[in-house]
This record gives structure tokens, sequence and C-alpha cells, in this order.
């Protein structure tokens, strides 16, 4: 028994905190389970709420406290202090999307209304009033707003959530201990990088840019959508001579074509014609409309449409680089590099030749259908494409010679069946406390999956799905800081960097810029406490 009330201290403050969506609620006046054969508990809220007023220790509050360590007092009083500033008809439209009821329902399936009734109606209606509420959502208001007098706890699936969560730490610092090992092993093994006889790519490339706006036409689809491109002046500067090299970023879901504004033009710097479609289904703007009520919610076609969008994107370049060829005659459009974000690095990947796995995403997602209490965002926005046709889908393009995926959603949708397929240059950028596209899942896992030698994994210690965003993570939704992590300012000229060295290397073709893809150049440019590391095989 001691044993089970130490994990369940721990998941009360711990193990939910994950997603906004996940915020628990205790209970009204009490909190109620049952652990057999010991029987039925109780605790009440006003233990918890004279606890996370001042640290104060009621006698029924001290029982339970006896079982946990101080430590875990210490998280379950920020916890139930924590506050976030989100507006009530987010949550109210959040909590009637597809994977906003998906996340409420599991959630339900732990804090329930009996013992037998799911909690998803008494958690929403609590949270919404508590997000309308002057003192705003935190989790004693949450308590404060519960409809019901007693909440009960299903203590087995309680325990599933730990264990689940409890692998997916312990997994990732061991994987983690593993690259660092395998990266320091790398670099005794290796050519140190001068990096004072070199040139610092964080730093512009002296080439200026301009800007350019247009509209492309899908025509299968009766839609358009905009592109920045940035255009670099010269392609006479820096070593660049003849065609440009040209590239495509692919932004991730809620966010636009400003998100990686500071990317494009650091690479147009450098020489490189950058352009940036913004994926109308899947935007900002998008998402909004949603939560506003003017949109429906996302179509599992958004999974095709957005490789597709880079498609006629590349398609559209080559027919202005005929009628306008002031303009755009000199671009490359034959060996493009592409980058993406999250479901933008989904983008890029599936645009680099790996192929749907509608057999593995089928099977994963009717396991995590069967395991109520699942709340891996990842996974349920994959499950979207369970919806579709499983059709064998023409998603790869023949001209994309060189891919960087950052935080990508890869797995199960492609599985290792699908990312097998990939026959270019790779670069996976995965951060270590990644919530939303956890690292092992879905980047380092299927980073081993590469079949071709020229592939890199870059891994951010105490990175988060939010460091290399634009914008310190801004978005629809606001981020608490403790999601967004560590300043993303230092994250970004990593990014900068390297997507430089990598588009030189591989669309560019000047291999002079190979050196830096490499643990000892990382290691020159990491800094506390995003410490940066790179890795050829894993």
């Amino acid at each position: 028994m001691r044993q089970w009330l130490t994990r369940f201290s721990l998941s009360l403050g711990l193990s939910l905190v994950s997603t906004f969506s996940a915020i628990p609620a205790l209970g009204a006046e009490r909190i109620t389970f049952f652990v057999s054969p010991f029987g039925q508990f109780n605790i009440g809220i006003e233990d918890l709420e004279i606890f996370a007023k001042d640290g104060t220790m009621t006698r029924q509050f001290a029982y339970y406290a006896n079982f946990a360590t101080p430590t875990q007092l210490a998280a379950l009083r920020i916890l139930l202090n924590s506050r976030f500033n989100i507006s009530p008809r987010y949550v109210y439209l959040f909590t009637r999307l597809p994977v906003g009821k998906t996340l409420l329902r599991r959630l339900g399936n732990v804090i329930k209304a009996d013992f037998n009734r799911n909690g998803f109606y008494p958690l929403r209606g609590a949270l919404i009033s508590a997000a309308s509420d002057p003192e705003g959502l935190s989790v004693i208001n949450v308590l404060r707003k519960f409809s019901l007098e007693t909440i009960y706890l299903d203590v087995e699936l309680i325990s599933d959530v730990t264990d689940e969560l409890s692998r997916l730490f312990v997994v990732n610092n061991v994987v983690f201990s593993a690259i660092k090992n395998r990266a320091q092993i790398q670099t005794k093994s290796s050519t140190s990088f001068n990096f004072s006889a070199q040139a610092d790519l964080r730093n512009s490339g002296g080439i200026g840019w301009r800007k350019e706006t247009f509209e492309v036409y899908n025509s299968e689809r009766q839609a358009s959508f905009p592109v920045d491109i940035y255009l670099p002046k010269s392609s006479d500067q820096g070593g660049i001579r003849g065609s440009i090299p040209t590239l495509v970023i692919s932004h991730g879901l809620a966010s636009d074509r400003n998100t990686f504004a500071y990317l494009a033009q650091h690479l147009a710097s450098y020489g490189f014609a950058v352009a940036v479609p913004e994926h109308i289904g899947t935007s900002s703007e998008r998402i909004n409309q949603i939560f506003a009520g003017f949109a429906t919610p996302l179509n599992p076609t958004a999974i095709i449409h957005r490789p597709l969008d880079v498609k006629y994107l590349l398609d559209e370049l080559s027919a202005k680089a005929n009628s306008d060829p002031s303009k755009f005659g000199k671009l490359n459009l034959e060996e493009v590099g592409v980058i993406g974000q999250s479901f933008g690095g989904y983008t890029v990947l599936a645009l680099g030749g790996a192929k749907l796995n509608f057999e593995q995403l089928t099977s994963d997602c009717d396991a995590a259908r069967q395991n109520n209490s699942s709340l891996d965002v990842s996974l349920l926005l994959q499950c979207r494409g369970t919806q579709l046709p499983p059709e064998d889908y023409n998603l790869g393009d023949e001209r994309v010679k060189a891919v960087i995926a950052v935080n990508p959603l890869s797995n199960p949708i492609f599985g290792e069946t699908g990312m097998s397929q990939i026959q270019v240059p790779v670069m996976m950028v995965s951060s270590i406390r990644d919530i939303f596209a956890p690292p092992v899942e879905q980047q380092i896992t299927p980073f081993s999956w590469l079949t071709t030698p020229e592939n890199y994994l870059v891994v951010t210690e105490a990175g988060t799905h939010f460091s290399y965003l634009g914008g310190a993570g801004e978005g629809v939704l606001p981020v608490p800081p403790e999601l967004i992590g560590p300043d993303p300012a230092i994250a970004r000229p990593y990014l900068m960097a390297l997507s430089t060295a990598f588009f030189k290397t591989y669309i560019a073709k000047q291999p002079q810029y190979a050196s830096y893809l490499s643990e000892s150049y990382v290691k020159e440019i990491s800094q506390d406490p995003l410490n940066l590391f790179l890795l050829k095989s894993f």
C-alpha cells in the first residue's frame, strides 16, 4: 500500500501536467478513491487549499504526505498554485474539437463523476468556469468550480497513466545518456573543428535579399494559398554563381509563414532562395477561425494536402521561371531542400519519400483507443489519418534532394516501412523535453530506420516543442513558460547554422561546409541549458 500511495501522490502532482487540457479536477469537497483490499480513502479539498496557500498540512493531508517525498510535495504545491491565462472561449471550443474531446474523455476515465461514470462533462464545465473566473484557470479554481461534491479517482488507470509517463521520462533519459556517450566517442574519433578559422554560420551571410508575396492556386482543390519568397539580391556573392539553390520551409500546426521568417531571412543571406507557403488548412488563421466558431474542425485530408501544397508551389515557381525569368529564371528547381517543424516536419519527410503506412497507423491507433487513459497528443493527431482511404498517395517529390525535419510527427504514420523509403540526406532535430512530439517515439527511433548513409540526428537537451519557433512560441493559444522551456533565442541560432551547413553541402553542392556537420562543431556553439549533440548514426 505504501508503494501505491507514493505513486498516487506522484501522479497527483506530476503526471497530468503535460497539456493544459489535462489539468486535474480533484473534487468539489472531497476526493474519493478505492484501494483493494484496503477499502475507500478520502481527502478534502479544503486540505489541499490550505497546503497550496502556505504549505501547512492538516492532519488528514499529513497522512497522505507521509507517503510522498519532499520533492513530490513541492511539485504538487507548485501545480496547485499554477495559473494558466487561457480564454474560456478557447477552452470551450478546444474541448469540442475531436482531439480535445478524446483527451478529456480519457482524463474522465481517470477522474470520474462516480465509480462507474466518466467525468467528461463535469470536467469540461469546471475548466470553462474556472477559465471564466477572475482568478483564472488553476487547479485549485477547477476544484472550486467542480459541480459534484465528490470526485472519484480510478486508481488503476492513474497507475497506467503514471506508468506511461514514467516510461516516457525514463526512456528519454536512458536514450539521451546513450546519445551523449556516443557523441563523445564520435568527437574523440573525428577531426577537431577549428572554430576560429571558420565563418560563424550563426551570423548573417552578408548577401542582401528581397521578399515577395504571391498566391498559388490549387486547381484540384479550387483554393489558393499565400507564399512568401526571400530572394538573394545577387547570386554572384558568397561563392554562389549561376543558378540559385532553392529551399522551402513548412510551418507546423497553428503556425503561419511568419513563424520561420527568421530562418528564411538567414538562409537568404547565404544565397538561397527560400519559399515559405502558408498551409491554410492548418494555419494559425484557420485555428483561430475554428476557435471563433467560423470553421469546422481540422479535416484529415490536411495530411495529404500539406505535401501537395509544396508540390504545387514548386510547379508554380517553375511556371514563374518561364513567365518572369528576370526574377525567377535562375532558381534551381531540380534540386530543392525542404525544412519543416512538427506537422511541417511530417510534411517534409513525406516530400522526401517517406510513405504513409496505413497498416501500422491503424494498428497503433486501435491499441490507443483500447487504452482509454493514454494522453499522447502526437498519436491522437496522427490517428486522424485513419479516416483517409488507405491508398498509395504520391506525396514524394523527386525535386526534393535534402530534408531537415524539426520535432516531426513520424511514427506510426510512416513507421519503419515508410521511413526506410527515404533516399535523400536527412537531418532530424529532436528536443528531449518535447511532450507534444515525444523524441524517442517520433524522432530518435524513426532516425534509426533511415537506410541512406548521409543522415544526422541533432538532439537538444532541455529543448521543447517550441524551442525553435520564432516569436518565443507565440501562437493561437498562449503557451505557459514551463512548456516553452529555456529561452528559444539560444536554440534558433543552432538551426540557422546547421541548416545553412546542411543545405550548402547537399543543395548548393559546396562540400567545404560538411565540416560543420559534426559533433565537434555543435559542441563549439552549444550553450547551457540547451546543450546540443549531433550523431551520424545511432
